[in-house]
């Protein structure tokens, strides 16, 4: 398949195809998010278990990255997205009816495994599409996800206020899903991008190449950063910004609005500079946003501060994954799924650590580290541009 190849109109849907299941994985996690402090409620956790419970999401879906990236590449993303469109709404239901300690973490394993079968399958779809386009377009994709996000966790804030219990509000959320699966299927991408390797795309281990490597180096460190301001942005406000009490989560709230508009502005710079450009740039706005709110510890500059960290990590991983499934070292579901898997060590590890960090010394300490691992993202994508 190719952009001169196929009418514009046909291009469109399969955009807003795999646009659409963007939407899904983000709905999903956002609803299950926003309802955490019901079920924490149902079951009586303590912080503490809560905690603990939750690590089980990354743990199912470091466990299953590289199988996920075998199975799109073995069965194709078209059909393991349409079974992943099923299978992890289907698993954020189980979540709504759980009603010991024991079965929430047997279904937030489960989630984690099926969150990452469809992050798999969509960012194989995004990247199929966008070859389709020659040009830049999977930071929109991710935009999508973002979007998805603000609209699951306003849905789950109203559904609980309004005392909606999550076994509806999951089940709500199932039927949501499958109907967008039903009005999608037929314009999602039927074959993913082949690549002329010898027989590598038989093979279910493909030795990662050093610049497959440095994509998710970029992505690790792009991930901390992330994980960072979704674990303790309110923390850092509360602990060190000192704001009212309603103030304290508009770090946050500043954050996550700069990342979604970064991912929808994102394909344009890269298209008109390209991505390495863009990634480079994007290392620096993050390590002044993070010294902003570190030397400046005020209200309005933190905020400010944020919202530059948010617009710096905003466009690096789907920028990554971009890149990484354009490379003719490996299939494209099995190089963004290693990418995957090196970024999301950064999400899993980082969080804890800034805990640690900030133990023995103090949360702006913590935070000036993140300033220097958002800066490493600018000297490693010119390492990667080079090679």
């Amino acid at each position: 398949m190719s952009s001169v190849s196929l009418p514009h109109r046909t291009q469109r849907f399969y955009r807003l195809a795999a646009s659409s299941f963007f939407f899904i994985h983000g709905i999903v996690f956002s609803s299950w998010a926003s309802r955490i402090p019901d079920v924490k409620s149902a079951l009586s956790l303590s912080d503490a278990q809560l905690g603990g419970v939750l690590f089980l999401i990354p743990a199912g879906q470091l466990s299953a990255m590289m199988l996920s990236g075998w199975l799109v590449n073995r069965f194709g993303s078209r059909k393991m997205l349409t079974i992943a469109s099923v299978i992890y709404p289907l698993a954020l239901v189980l979540l709504g009816f759980v009603t010991s300690k024991f079965q929430l973490m047997a279904a937030l394993f489960f989630f984690g495994i099926t969150s990452n079968l469809s992050n798999i399958s969509v960012n194989t779809q995004g990247v199929g599409v966008e070859k389709l386009y020659n040009r830049s377009i999977m930071a929109s994709f991710h935009g999508m996800w973002s979007l998805a996000g603000v609209v699951g966790g306003l849905l789950g804030a109203w559904m609980a206020a309004h005392s909606i219990s999550t076994q509806e509000h999951f089940l709500m959320t199932f039927f949501v899903c499958l109907v967008i699966l039903l009005s999608m299927y037929a314009s999602m991408l039927p074959r993913d991008r082949k690549i002329k390797v010898g027989d590598v795309r038989q093979k279910t281990f493909v030795k990662p190449s050093l610049y497959i490597a440095l994509l998710g180096i970029m992505a690790f460190c792009s991930m901390s950063c992330e994980g960072t301001m979704y674990d303790w942005s309110s923390v850092y406000f509360m602990q060190v910004v000192h704001p009212a009490d309603n103030l304290i989560r508009t770090g946050y709230i500043a954050c996550m609005t700069a990342m979604t508009i970064g991912r929808f502005s994102a394909d344009f710079f890269a298209t008109r500079f390209g991505s390495s450009q863009v990634i480079k740039g994007s290392g620096i706005i993050l390590f002044i946003g993070f010294v902003l709110s570190v030397v400046f510890p005020s209200f309005y500059m933190a905020v400010a501060g944020f919202f530059l960290v948010g617009l710096g990590f905003s466009s690096i991983v789907p920028l990554c994954y971009s890149l990484a499934g354009k490379t003719t070292r490996m299939p494209p579901s099995m190089a963004v799924a290693t990418v995957s898997t090196i970024g999301f060590f950064g999400f899993l590890f980082t969080p804890p650590l800034i805990g640690f960090i900030s133990q023995a010394s103090n949360m702006r300490v913590a935070f000036f580290i993140m300033a220097c691992a958002g800066l490493s993202v600018s000297f490693v994508a010119a390492k990667a541009k080079a090679r």
